[in-house]
């Protein structure tokens, strides 16, 4: 069956057990789980005017099939979440490889025993690897302050190697620092790689969804319970209901067309935008993304080719070695990052996470902890950066802490709240 939509001014909000906000992974996953493991009938409600979150892809005029907000790659060692998706789409056998460009040279990141043989000579790799393999073992994985650690200078020599031309200018052009800003903390678990696996991840399951991840969202919200409403944002359709005028009185209600809403409000968009940003915004950096396209099978030798000490931007991505389509012409994606300055255009991408940050999105956090139907989840919800992966995992973790909340029938036994895998609700 198709996504059953729904414009919001029509609906009758009487009609609904839950409301989810979003429908990126976070909320896609728990509307399904919601509508399909506890028969409630689910409201989704999206901002944009296309489901799938930042994850969405489309075909462009070229007839390429280009990811709208930067790559998305899965890669998992999670069996459940692998599986889960699974159910609605089949999987490529894609393995992501990035390049860095060194001045014009391809070498492949992270750095490993081919980027040393690229970086210092046949000859001195051969006993710089050596030295890895008997100082640390052979297949590991090594960071700059392990190999700073070690007595022998050639090993801190590769470590300089890797933080001045791999990491260094990068980070700077990533999050907008100096070198004196970025974090050593960092900066410490820059790895090394002692293998020939030019692979960028080492996760158990990998791949691609074969008809892309819109399809993919388009499978998982097509529920006879699910409901979506494009072009609605939260912040407008919510009447928030607070226990005082006090500007940090915390949530009592929220009412929607009127009507005090008691079933599980699923949240995954930022919190800050949804109390209108009353304690300040909350700080992110952007992308920008321009795109071109080529008269040629393939542009660049992978998917993805880094810029680590040269231009403006950060890395190139050429989608059809992610998605594995065949034609003559192709469609590149240069990436800019950029300061998040005006929500109304830019999208929040990274959490600037430092205790000044985390303080405030706390203090939006502790808006909503008397609200029991009130649940935050995802990375801006939860102000924390999360692969899509950790999202799928968390979803359905919350899914089932929601049902078990309703005292369902069919819910689990309440998940162990020290889980890893559980969201912080």
């Amino acid at each position: 069956m198709p996504v059953n939509y729904a414009d919001f001014r029509a609906i009758d909000i009487a009609d609904f057990d839950a409301v989810v906000v979003g429908s990126g992974f976070a909320g896609a996953v728990t509307a399904r789980q919601l509508a399909e493991q506890g028969g409630l009938r689910v409201l989704v409600i999206e901002k944009r005017a296309h489901i799938a979150g930042n994850a969405y892809d489309a075909y462009d005029e070229a007839g390429i099939l280009v990811h709208r907000y930067g790559p998305h790659i899965f890669h998992t060692n999670s069996r459940e979440a692998y599986e889960f998706l699974g159910r609605f789409t089949k999987w490529s056998s894609y393995q992501h490889r990035v390049l860095a460009d060194w001045y014009g040279t391809y070498m492949p990141v992270p750095f490993n025993k081919n980027s040393m043989e690229i970086a210092f000579g046949d000859e001195k790799a051969a006993r710089l690897i050596q030295k890895l393999i008997d100082t640390f073992g052979d297949e590991r994985k090594v960071t700059i302050n392990e190999l700073r650690a070690q007595d022998d200078p050639e090993l801190a020599e590769v470590a300089d190697f890797v933080y001045q031309n791999v990491f260094l200018y990068y980070t700077q052009k990533q999050w907008g620092l100096t070198p004196e800003e970025v974090d050593p903390s960092v900066t410490a678990r820059v790895p090394v790689f002692i293998s020939r696996d030019d692979r960028y991840f080492q996760d158990e399951f990998q791949g691609m969804p074969e008809d892309g991840y819109t399809r993919l969202f388009e499978e998982m919200l097509a529920h006879e319970r699910i409901c979506v409403c494009l072009d609605t944002e939260a912040e407008s359709v919510f009447e928030l209901m607070f226990e005082s005028g006090a500007e940090d009185a915390p949530l009592s209600a929220i009412r929607i067309k009127g009507e005090v809403f008691e079933g599980p409000i699923v949240y995954t968009g930022p919190l800050d935008e949804l109390f209108l940003a009353r304690f300040g915004r909350l700080p992110y950096r952007s992308l920008e993304f321009v795109y071109e396209t080529f008269e040629e099978n393939y542009h660049l030798p992978c998917g993805t080719v880094n810029y680590t000490v040269t231009e403006d931007f950060t890395r190139i991505t050429e989608f059809k070695w992610l998605t594995e389509q065949k034609g003559p012409r192709t469609t590149i994606m240069r990436e800019y990052p950029r300061a998040y300055e005006d929500p109304s255009t830019q999208i929040p991408y990274y959490a600037i996470i430092n205790d000044e940050n985390t303080a405030r999105y706390e203090r939006y956090r502790r808006l909503t902890d008397a609200l029991p139907n009130f649940y935050p989840l995802g990375r801006l919800a939860e102000y924390r950066y999360f692969n899509m992966d950790k999202v799928v995992v968390d979803a359905l973790a919350a899914s089932e802490r929601i049902l078990f909340a309703l005292d369902h029938p069919d819910a689990p036994d309440a998940p162990d709240a020290t889980s890893s895998a559980t969201p912080a609700l």
